[in-house]
């Protein structure tokens, strides 16, 4: 037995992509001209995969960095979604001098490792062996530590410099080991 959708357009189509009939119409006829392409649809890919690194990555390094200032970590507390980077501990903003120093100690959770892990494994696991969007994963920590500098108002920690430099370390390995380069070569 086969079941088909009541109207023309197939259900997955009208589903995936959440337009009503008129818009999935639309989106077909864009299809058919040329206007949209396998190409276009890819590079739009890779740019919200590149900003979801740029946030994770802002994210991660602001948590990292609050704990040095207290007086700016009232202005900062407010702007991370702690959940999106998976800390479900206690809220920063209530915790002692001493719980915020062992949050960033080596073990702690936004300490290097576990933070260089965290923002490496994010980038690794959404570009696969995909050298473009290792790279644009790659790009995204970038602009998110520059953010994360913008937002601190000053140079960051130096913890925050040593995460950076150990998560693009094993980014790097990775296209590496893929043929891939991470210096762009056409100045």
């Amino acid at each position: 037995m086969q079941i088909t959708p009541s109207s023309s357009q197939s259900a997955y189509t009208l589903n995936a992509l959440g337009l009503n009939e008129s818009e999935t119409k639309d989106f077909k006829e864009k299809i058919k001209s040329g206007e949209i392409t396998g190409k276009s649809i890819s590079e739009s890919y890779l740019v919200e995969y590149s900003l979801q690194s740029e946030n994770f990555s802002s994210n991660n390094l602001q948590a990292q960095s609050a704990p040095f200032d207290l007086a700016k970590v009232k202005d900062l507390l407010g702007t991370i979604d702690y959940n999106a980077i998976g800390y479900t501990g206690k809220p920063i903003a209530d915790m002692t001098p001493d719980e915020a120093k062992q949050l960033v100690s080596e073990e702690g959770y936004f300490g290097i490792s576990q933070t260089s892990s965290r923002l490496a494994d994010f980038v690794l696991s959404g570009g696969g062996d995909d050298v473009e969007k290792l790279k644009a994963g790659r790009e995204g920590i970038v602009r998110g530590f520059n953010e994360a500098e913008k937002l601190w108002g000053d140079k960051l920690p130096d913890i925050s410099y040593q995460t950076l430099d150990k998560a693009l370390s094993k980014i790097d390995e990775k296209i590496a080991s893929l043929g891939g380069n991470v210096l762009d070569t056409t100045a």
